[in-house]
């Protein structure tokens, strides 16, 4: 097979053809390669390529030989730059430093594993950039680089995504590699924890998802993640914070996370929405005085039904229904009383959960039925969380703490790619936040100016 490559492009395609092209300003590639292989010569080696039953693909494929050429002439021409004279140069006697033979290594391309020879020099001063030292992986884009780290967003792990690659690519990468690969985005995932934020949020939301963490025993760990809205209805993926116990944080806590957040920009949030998280409200009330703490009602009445026979479910509902859509806290207050003296007797936890929930669930009763409508309605959020366990699930479980951050870093910015989802969240807010700037008195207006 090398022998076609070698013989079709012999005399056409050499370092010296390729830098005058490239050297002629800006050409992209399908200008380079006009100039440099012409129709008479790509034809010419399409047809001795069917000739000799070559694959274009795969492993020994004609591709693979197209990209070992094309890096071994690149480094050489980096050699030749790097000596000061060409290969068999007289100039180069006696020079000092000169050639000192080659070695040969395997690098991953987007057309598969292909060994190049690699020049060498005496004094070992030569750094190819093409090929530079230690690198194994040369792609760029959606390369293997980028099937690695989607794969690994998925939750699978470096051995699956190993397997997977040779399955269907036919390379061989080691797990090693994919773990140097995916370890790359630990230093993205820092910046973005740390960027700033926007300085007023209509709305924050807090959840928290669970991740199965190998610390010594396998413990159930909460990492959380806070969500805002910005002024123009725009959805803000602020951080993760991974949860120091089991059984939920303190106050101490939430705190940290919430001084963080006012660290980075934020000097206001109207409203933080949660699942009745310990000790939140208190850290609330404390990092913004005048934030309103909302208890998620999706998170409630999911709560509710995990206390009940499935049977009644569809009869809880309904009966929960006029206690979150009342027209007024009392009104609440007084169907709430409704509901009680009908199930209290059977689930008494249940009327103990709202009980202890009312304070944080009944502030938005009083606003209008539009902030009311976007507080109820948590689709957005769930579908983020959705994405979220499948990447979780898919793993099991994690060796560490940073590796399950990393798992949910990447698959939080995996989302959305064709930012269809964006446009509709933006969309769906727009009558809340009018109705966020009436009710605030204006504090989403001094935002935007």
């Amino acid at each position: 097979m090398t022998s076609v490559v070698e013989e079709t492009t012999s005399g056409s395609v050499g370092t010296d053809v390729v830098g005058e092209a490239a050297g002629e300003g800006g050409l992209s590639a399908q200008e380079l390669l006009a100039q440099v292989l012409d129709d008479k010569t790509m034809a010419a080696l399409a047809a001795r390529a069917r000739e000799s039953g070559l694959a274009l693909l795969g492993e020994g494929g004609l591709m693979q030989q197209l990209v070992k050429r094309f890096l071994e002439a690149s480094l050489e021409g980096e050699m030749d730059a790097h000596l000061g004279y060409a290969k068999h140069d007289p100039a180069g006697r006696n020079g000092g430093n000169s050639r000192n033979g080659r070695r040969a290594k395997t690098v991953v391309t987007a057309v598969g594993p292909v060994q190049i020879e690699v020049p060498r020099d005496r004094d070992g001063s030569f750094q190819p950039q093409i090929v530079r030292k230690r690198q194994r992986v040369l792609t760029g884009g959606d390369g293997i680089t980028g099937i690695v780290l989607s794969l690994s967003a998925k939750g699978l792990t470096t051995g699956e995504i190993a397997a997977h690659l040779a399955e269907v690519y036919g390379t061989s990468v080691s797990k090693e590699t994919i773990s140097a690969i995916t370890d790359r985005v630990l230093e993205s995932m820092a910046d973005w924890q740390s960027r700033p934020l926007d300085p007023v949020y209509p709305v924050i939301f807090i959840d928290a998802i669970r991740v199965k963490i190998r610390d010594g025993n396998v413990v159930n760990r909460p990492i959380y993640l806070a969500i805002g809205v910005t002024v123009n209805g725009e959805r803000d993926l602020l951080g993760l914070w991974a949860g120091e116990h089991g059984d939920g944080e303190g106050a101490k806590f939430w705190h940290r996370v919430l001084s963080e957040i006012k660290n980075r920009g934020t000097a206001d949030v109207l409203m933080l929405v949660c699942d009745g998280l310990k000790g939140l409200p208190d850290a609330v009330n404390a990092v913004w005085p005048k934030t309103i703490v909302q208890t998620c009602i999706v998170h409630l009445l999911r709560n509710s039904f995990r206390y009940a026979s499935r049977r009644d479910w569809p009869e809880l509902a309904r009966d929960l229904k006029p206690v979150y859509t009342a027209p007024s806290a009392q009104a609440a207050l007084d169907r709430f009383a409704e509901f009680s003296d009908k199930w209290e007797r059977r689930y008494p936890a249940i009327v103990r959960l709202w009980t202890d929930a009312w304070a944080e669930f009944v502030p938005f009763l009083d606003f209008d039925v539009e902030i009311r409508k976007i507080i109820c309605t948590t689709n957005a959020i769930e579908s983020i969380n959705a994405r979220l366990r499948r990447a979780v699930n898919a793993r099991g479980h994690f060796p560490n703490e940073q590796a399950a951050m990393k798992c949910l870093y990447m698959a939080l910015m995996s989302l959305d790619p064709t930012g269809r989802g964006r446009g509709r969240w933006t969309m769906r807010w727009k009558a809340a936040l009018n109705a966020f700037d009436i009710a605030f008195e204006g504090r989403l207006s001094l935002a935007r100016n």
